[in-house]
């Protein structure tokens, strides 16, 4: 499933930090032509030229692809924040695997994907 441009592509754990990879992603995605990417990190501060918000419950709009850059420990506490945002997908990156986020997630009718987005983005298959 690729996503279209337009679509609401939200990056949890966004960093200002240019050497990160979750501040890749931002870049490569705004370099790509996806007009619509949000950031979330308790800064709520905006990164890259990207609007970032606090919480992924701050986020009122349909997510169409959430990709996580979070320490899987942290994602206990969004697990069901995530959840109820139903994305249409969520893209694990290497690191931010989560068993049971990911059973569930299946289990709510979400996309699942172990990948690396900055990988799909540089292959064409967002």
């Amino acid at each position: 499933m690729a996503t279209e441009k337009n679509a609401l592509v939200t990056i949890l754990g966004l960093s200002d930090d240019p050497s990160r990879y979750a501040y890749k992603a931002a870049q490569r995605l705004q370099e790509s032509g996806y007009l619509n990417v949000r950031g979330v990190h308790p800064s709520g501060e905006s990164v890259a030229h990207v609007q970032v918000v606090k919480s992924i419950s701050d986020i009122k709009e349909p997510i169409d692809t959430l990709t996580l850059y979070v320490n899987p420990l942290k994602l206990d506490t969004m697990f069901e924040s995530i959840l109820k945002a139903k994305p249409k997908r969520i893209i694990f990156n290497p690191g931010t695997e989560h068993p049971a986020l990911m059973k569930s997630a299946k289990q709510k009718g979400i996309q699942v994907l172990e990948a690396c987005t900055l990988v799909l983005l540089s292959i064409k298959q967002f």
